[in-house]
C-alpha cells in the first residue's frame, strides 16, 4: 500500500530522517533512565571526577533507524525489498552490538556474527555480478562495522563522525541521481543527530557497539546498494587509518588489553607513554582537552567527506579522464568475477 504515491523519493527520504530524529530523541530520555535503572552503566574515563554514564544507548538509534526505514517501506512499495533487506541487516547487526556490550564477543567471533549478518544484502546484488563480488559484501559489512566501532571512546566521537559521514554519503548520493539511497542514510542520519545531543560533551549516554556497529553496517549497505562503494571508503577514511595505526603499532588485540588514555589533573587527555597508536592518540600528541581532541578528529572526518562530495562531482564526466575511464573498467570486471 502506497500512502503518498505523489511524493519524490527525495522528500520521502526526508519524511525519514525526521521520523527518526523525532523518535529517537523522545526515547533516549526513557532509555537513559531504564538503562541506569539496570545498571547497564560504565565509567567516563576520559574525565577526572570519572561519571557514571549509562550505555547501550544504540537502542534509541536503533528504534529511530526502525521507524525511519518503516516509513520508507510504507511510502514508496516499488523498493520494499531492498529497504527490508538493509532493515533486517541492520537489525542483525544490532543484536551482535547488544550481545557485545552485555558478554563481550572475542575480535573473531564479533567478525564472524558480523559477516553472518551481511549475508541477506547479497540477495539485493546485481544480476550480472560474480561470487568474489558477491562474497564481498558480507566481509564487507564486516570490516565496516568494526570501523566505525574502532574509533571510539570520546564523547560525541562516534555519532558525531557517522553524523558527518552520512551526510557527506546522502550529498553525494544526490548530486549522482541516487535517490533510493537516501531513505537509508537519513534514517540513519536522522536517529545520530538526535542521538548526538545526548552523547556530546558531557555524556548522558554511551551508544556502546549496540550504536556504533550498525553505523558502519550502514554505511557499507548503502555502498553497495547505491554503488557508491568509492565514495563510502572516502568517508570511512578517519576510521580507517585508526584502524591500521592499531594494527601496526599492536597487531589483533582484545579491548582488555588496550591501556586508556589518561587524564592529568587540568582535565587534559594524555597519551601512555606505551601502548598502541592510534588517531586518537595522534590528535593528543600534546595534552588538550577531550572537546578538543573530538572537534580535531571530526575536522578530519569532514575533510573526508568534502572529498567525497567532490568525487561525486565529478563522476558524471569521468568517462572524459582516460586514466578513470580505465579504472572504471577495471572495476566492471571485477562485478564479473
Amino acid at each position: 500500500m502506497i500512502l503518498l504515491p505523489q511524493l519524490p523519493l527525495y522528500v520521502i527520504a526526508i519524511i525519514c530522517g525526521l521520523l527518526a530524529f523525532l523518535v529517537t530523541h523522545l526515547s533516549m530520555p526513557r532509555i537513559i533512565r531504564k538503562l541506569e535503572k539496570a545498571d547497564i552503566v560504565g565509567k567516563d574515563l576520559h574525565k577526572s571526577w570519572k561519571p557514571i554514564v549509562a550505555e547501550m544507548g544504540g537502542f534509541g538509534i536503533l528504534f529511530g533507524f526502525i521507524i525511519g526505514m518503516f516509513s520508507g517501506i510504507y511510502m514508496h512499495d516499488i523498493l520494499t525489498f531492498s529497504l527490508s533487506i538493509v532493515l533486517l541487516v541492520i537489525l542483525l547487526v544490532g543484536i551482535i552490538g547488544i550481545v557485545d556490550d552485555l558478554l563481550v564477543l572475542s575480535s573473531k567471533e564479533k567478525l564472524f556474527l558480523l559477516f553472518l549478518a551481511g549475508l541477506p544484502l547479497i540477495w539485493v546484488a546485481p544480476d550480472n555480478v560474480g561470487i568474489v563480488y558477491l562474497i564481498s559484501i558480507p566481509i564487507a559489512v564486516s570490516i565496516g562495522s568494526n570501523l566505525t566501532n574502532m574509533l571510539a571512546g570520546l564523547n560525541g566521537i562516534e555519532s558525531g563522525l557517522g553524523i558527518i559521514s552520512l551526510a557527506s554519503l546522502t550529498i553525494a548520493c544526490i548530486i549522482l541521481g541516487k535517490y533510493d539511497v537516501t531513505i537509508i542514510s537519513m534514517s540513519m542520519l536522522g536517529a545520530l543527530i538526535s542521538f548526538l545531543y545526548y552523547n556530546k560533551y558531557p555524556a548522558q549516554i554511551f551508544p556502546g557497539d549496540t550504536g556504533t556497529l550498525i553505523i558502519g553496517a550502514t554505511i557499507v549497505s548503502i555502498a553497495f546498494i547505491g554503488r557508491v562503494k568509492l565514495i563510502a571508503l572516502i568517508v570511512l577514511m578517519p576510521n580507517i587509518i585508526d584502524a591500521a595505526l592499531k594494527f601496526y603499532s599492536a597487531g589483533v588485540m582484545e579491548r582488555q588489553q588496550f591501556k586508556p588514555t589518561q587524564v592529568d589533573d587540568e582535565g587534559k587527555l594524555i597519551r601512555p607513554e606505551t601502548g598502541f597508536k592510534s588517531l586518537i592518540r595522534w590528535v593528543i600528541r600534546r595534552p588538550i582537552t577531550e572537546k578538543q581532541a573530538v572537534r580535531i578528529i571530526w575536522a578530519i572526518g569532514l575533510m573526508f567527506g568534502v572529498l567525497g562530495i567532490f568525487v561525486a562531482l565529478t563522476m558524471p564526466g569521468v568517462i572524459g579522464n582516460q586514466t578513470l575511464a580505465n579504472f572504471l573498467q577495471i572495476k566492471e570486471m571485477f562485478y564479473h568475477i
